[in-house]
């Protein structure tokens, strides 16, 4: 794998053609998987390791992309999680450092250091209460129930459109109080935020800023229209208790709202659709552990939704800012440095996982970073993306056991969300349970 380290003229300059084997650039994940996790591997026998970033021109010439340390290994992540004082939120989580008018839609608690954070996660939380997410209990499982009714007589489909994408997407929607109307709507500009680099997402766009910035600001004015019509309103979902409620004398402000949305619908939707869609490629390829779990659905569930989110990492990354010189591995990080913790990476890690690359639906102790390393940034959804995916692949196996996928996962552009867009699938047909 060819690497870069910062040598007696200081850390590499931008590269101006994309490399293959740079991973926080996109064509780095274009590759077949066998590819990909060599060269990870590779990563992770290597000391700490400085990447190039990448030179836009033309409209995207206001994007950023500095280069980045890649944090490839379990313990270090951990490190990097746990000492926010040192590694900071507040300046982006992505490898892009983008325009100043992205941060109307997308400054959101996820890139924001405390107090400011601490703050508003008090106020959000207020949605994530085990009273809340026990009200959801029933509609994820009635929305489990009606998406296989809507595949269920016609013995194949496509695994991530119709039926991965489509539980999350509800639920967070269900959640919000967003009317089933938007759904589709909700769905194509998520889309967009996460895959605009991705061409199948953002044809009629010009570039990268515009299609971004008008799926945020399309996403942000459905918000404020929501919020509006929950004032003085009481009802049970998330928006209507975030408009309502005060914590300490505290509101969250309606751009505060907004953006915590789109957060929420990009990172509950696309996350957990992922893990499903992926879900379905390891078993298809692991008969041996897709029985295990089929005979012993409930007892072995924990179990096989950890390994799924272990092995497939929705979330490939995540960037903290370093806020002054400082250590770690034995290198030295400088004031200002991108460190971006590889969580895909790290969950390979074999000094942590026995056999990283195997399937174990009974792998125990599975201590993943799936869901982000422990700190003030660990996953808020956790808890609600484990039971979509439990349900939904409980309701799969009930109704239609023999489903599999067909072909090669047709994979997202994109190096900071490791995404399947189609997977073609097949099975008996059955009869729906709802019509």
């Amino acid at each position: 794998m060819t690497v870069v380290t910062p040598g007696v003229l200081g850390k590499p300059p931008p590269a101006t053609e994309p490399n293959p084997h740079n991973p926080i650039h996109n064509v780095f994940w274009r590759r077949h998987r066998s590819e990909v996790e060599e060269n990870l591997e590779s990563l992770r026998s290597q000391p700490l390791t400085f990447f190039p970033g990448f030179q836009f021109s033309g409209d995207l010439s206001s994007i950023r992309t500095p280069g980045a340390w890649i944090v490839p290994r379990h313990a270090p992540i951990l490190e990097v999680s746990r000492n926010p004082q040192i590694y900071s939120s507040a300046q982006g989580i992505t490898i892009n450092d983008f325009p100043p008018e992205f941060n109307e839609y997308f400054n959101s608690i996820i890139s924001m250091d405390d107090p400011r954070h601490a703050r508003l996660r008090r106020l959000v939380s207020a949605g994530f209460t085990p009273r809340m997410l026990a009200r959801l209990e029933d509609s994820v499982r009635d929305q489990a129930r009606l998406i296989v009714d809507e595949v269920c007589e016609r013995g194949e489909c496509d695994f991530v459109t119709d039926v991965a994408a489509r539980l999350p997407l509800r639920i967070v929607c269900d959640l919000m109080g967003i009317p089933a109307s938007h759904h589709d709507f909700v769905f194509d500009q998520s889309n967009i935020i996460l895959g605009a680099a991705d061409e199948e997402y953002v044809p009629e766009f010009g570039d990268l800023i515009t299609a971004i910035l008008t799926a945020g600001e399309d996403l942000s004015q459905l918000m404020d229209d929501v919020a509006e019509s929950k004032v003085g309103v009481d009802t049970e979902d998330l928006t209507s208790v975030l408009v309502n409620a005060e914590l300490d004398g505290e509101r969250l402000t309606r751009a505060e709202l907004a953006s915590f949305f789109i957060l929420l619908v990009v990172a509950g939707n696309e996350t957990t659709r992922n893990a499903i869609s992926w879900g379905l490629v390891y078993l298809t390829e692991n008969g041996d552990q897709r029985r295990i779990w089929a005979e012993d659905f409930e007892g072995t569930a924990h179990g096989a939704v950890e390994e799924i989110v272990r092995i497939a990492s929705p979330v490939t990354y995540m960037r903290r800012t370093a806020l002054h010189d400082t250590e770690l591995e034995g290198v030295k990080i400088d004031e200002g440095d991108q460190v971006v913790m590889h969580y895909l990476c790290a969950n390979r890690d074999e000094s942590v996982f026995d056999d990283p690359l195997a399937f174990d639906v009974l792998r125990d102790p599975n201590p993943h970073v799936g869901y982000g390393g422990p700190g003030p940034h660990y996953c808020l959804g956790a808890h609600l993306a484990r039971r979509e995916i439990k349900v939904m692949f409980r309701e799969l196996f009930t109704r239609i056991g023999d489903i599999e996928a067909t072909g090669e996962p047709e994979l997202l552009s994109s190096a900071f969300i490791h995404g399947i867009k189609h997977l073609p699938a097949e099975f008996t047909p059955t009869r729906p349970v709802l019509a």
